[in-house]
């Protein structure tokens, strides 16, 4: 029983340590093409496309409800303590533009764009369409992953203003419809004590967001083994690997741009 606890503990351990090797390996990589060579702006466009212009209305669809949602808890806990709902359109934007909108619109674009990135590369290497590109003379790095990099990089700040945007509006509905909350101290609000850096805090941290997404499903889809099930279980493994890091990486970007006063 116990040896075979830690012949599997064991197994686990060296399983992690062989993919966090290849998962840098494929960084280095990435980056070493990024830096001597010509991207291919054409796959990387037509990724933008895929992701971008598909992810953008279930994201922004995500943050018009959640911006509800947190007018509607704020106006009501405020209203319990003072008799009247009070900082709604403050509380709803600094949670939408410093956290929510940055982590779920990441969350939104990995459970949509990451999984499909991880399929098409695992349905490629079972399909032995990655070995053709080397036969081709064509490193798959250079073909493959950089243009969806780029792509997470240029397209998910994006989405996350578009997502800040329709959750602020959302915020707006339900303070103006359910509470009669007039619109000039809703955006008053906000105007008065949202400064450049609160949206920079949001901002920068979906750059750390877009590397993450973009290189994990691509790492996943590029180790598939095994036909159709292994593109199944690659695809599940690059989704929740994706979801995971964004929500650990928030703290420590957070913990980072506090440190440097970035708040």
């Amino acid at each position: 029983m116990i040896e075979r606890l830690l012949g599997g503990t064991g197994r686990g351990l060296l399983e992690a340590a062989e993919q966090a090797g290849q998962f840098a390996m494929l960084t280095r990589s990435t980056h070493g093409w990024l830096a001597r060579s010509r991207v291919e702006w054409r796959q990387a466009l037509i990724q933008m496309g895929r992701i971008g212009v598909g992810s953008l209305p279930v994201s922004s669809m995500t943050a018009f409800f959640t911006g509800m949602v947190l007018a509607l808890q704020t106006g009501a806990t405020s209203k319990h303590f003072f008799n009247t709902p009070l900082f709604v359109g403050t509380v709803v934007s600094f949670a939408l533009i410093m956290e929510l909108g940055p982590v779920m619109t990441a969350i939104v674009v990995a459970g949509r764009a990451g999984a499909a990135i991880a399929a098409e590369l695992g349905t490629m290497k079972v399909t032995e369409q990655v070995d053709a590109l080397y036969t081709l003379g064509t490193d798959p790095v250079r073909y493959l992953v950089i243009p969806r990099l780029l792509a997470f990089l240029a397209v998910l700040p994006l989405l996350t203003v578009a997502s800040d945007f329709a959750g602020v509006l959302g915020g707006y509905f339900v303070a103006r419809v359910k509470y009669g909350i007039p619109s000039t101290v809703f955006w008053h609000d906000i105007v008065d004590n949202m400064m450049v850096r609160h949206f920079v805090h949001g901002f920068l941290k979906t750059f750390v967001f877009a590397w993450t997404v973009a290189m994990v499903c691509c790492f996943k889809g590029l180790r598939t083994r095994g036909g159709a099930e292994g593109v199944g279980r690659a695809t599940t493994e690059a989704v929740v690997a994706s979801m995971t890091l964004v929500l650990v990486l928030d703290y420590f970007a957070t913990a980072l741009l506090n440190a440097l006063g970035i708040t």
